[in-house]
């Protein structure tokens, strides 16, 4: 099995209140982006149940390198992310993003 690389968000709280935001996590390098955006996880559960989830960013070995630089020698990956409480709109049942910072 080749090398992959994996990046998820873990909630300081149980999975009922992770459950009420939302992330996104992005990587990007020569005018391309990877982006996945998902519900955070509760920090009780551990790496093993999240990889065994499939429920996160997955980056392969090649896509690493490429979104390194042009050597392809190095590892130099940057993701950065955000987080938002998402907020129930009463009128229309919609929910609607509150942005943390």
């Amino acid at each position: 099995m080749a090398p992959v690389y994996m990046a998820f968000l873990r909630f300081m709280d149980d999975e009922n209140e992770a459950r009420n935001f939302s992330y996104g996590l992005e990587v990007s390098a020569n005018g391309r982006k990877l982006i996945w955006k998902g519900t955070p996880r509760s920090i009780r559960d551990g790496h093993c149940k999240v990889r065994d989830s499939h429920d996160r960013l997955i980056i392969q070995r090649n896509m690493a390198l490429f979104f390194s630089g042009s050597d392809r020698k190095g590892l130099k990956l940057r993701v950065t992310g955000r987080i938002w409480k998402e907020q129930q709109n009463s009128d229309a049942g919609v929910c609607m993003p509150k942005h943390c910072s």
